[in-house]
């Protein structure tokens, strides 16, 4: 009998945007889940910031926030835009010049709960599973 080849444990390789949730972990209602291959940040059940690290305009941190405050986060932190797909949201690139401290800026408003910060998430909708009856299927015949 051959032998199996043992298996590989996988190595996990680290986000690249790591560093910058790491000091919202320590909230005890943090949460961090992967959406569309990104990694979405929680408050409190409010979404509040999207790290991407794909291609452009997929590569920077996402301020899900809501449109009536785009103009006030602007003023304080120029380097954000409405993402060019998602523009109910501002978009930090990591092409921007000031890209760290202005993250870091973010996620510091994060942890304080600044209310400009965090949607809540739609609710997810159940399949209903409908039951067919003996009826049903002998229609098909």
């Amino acid at each position: 009998m051959p032998k199996r080849p043992k298996r590989q444990e996988s190595v996990r390789r680290p986000h690249r945007h790591e560093w910058l949730w790491e000091p919202l972990t320590s909230d005890a209602t943090f949460v961090l889940r992967s959406m569309f291959g990104a990694k979405a940040a929680y408050l409190d059940g409010k979404l509040m910031l999207c790290f991407t690290a794909g291609d452009e305009p997929w590569r920077g941190v996402l301020v899900c926030t809501d449109r009536s405050h785009h103009a006030s986060l602007q003023a304080e932190l120029p380097e954000l835009a409405p993402h060019k797909i998602l523009p109910k949201w501002l978009y930090l690139p990591e092409a921007a010049d000031r890209f760290e401290s202005v993250a870091t800026a973010l996620v510091g408003m994060a942890r304080r709960r600044d209310a400009r910060l965090g949607v809540l998430p739609s609710a997810r909708r159940r399949k209903v599973r409908v039951a067919r009856t003996k009826s049903s299927r002998t229609k098909r015949r």
